[in-house]
């Protein structure tokens, strides 16, 4: 019952310069585009900074701040340049991205788009989801 009343869900999927975000527990979604491009002719996210300064933003204006936030669970989601698989060098990229945004745990999904109950399931399992 505690788990449920800290539970901090978070989707993200990453397109082109932009992130979708949905709070699973309060369903709450939101698109933000990034003022200056953060993907680059071969990487989704080639400039670091800018993807980690848009979502850091974005995760807190979504899933809170507040003295007693928890930390989200956050299942990342590459949607867009994942021909062939996502490399060491990518996935380390998208983990980065969501640890360095405040998550306790990171999940990298690449596939078809996850429901609600699917990404729950993922976090609860424990596993790596994709």
């Amino acid at each position: 019952m505690l788990s449920r009343l800290f539970a901090n869900t978070v989707y993200i999927q990453v397109r082109k310069n932009a992130f979708r975000l949905r709070h699973i527990e309060s369903r709450r979604e939101r698109d933000v585009a990034a003022p200056a491009p953060f993907t680059t002719a071969r990487l989704l996210v080639g400039q670091f900074r800018e993807a980690a300064s848009l979502l850091r933003k974005a995760i807190r204006e979504l899933a809170g701040s507040g003295l007693f936030a928890a930390s989200p669970v956050i299942v990342i989601h590459p949607t867009e340049m994942v021909e062939g698989g996502l490399s060491e060098v990518e996935e380390r990229v998208l983990r980065e991205l969501a640890l360095g945004a405040g998550a306790r745990s990171v999940g990298v999904h690449v596939g078809l788009a996850l429901a609600d109950a699917e990404v729950m399931a993922l976090t609860r399992r424990g596993s790596r989801p994709g």
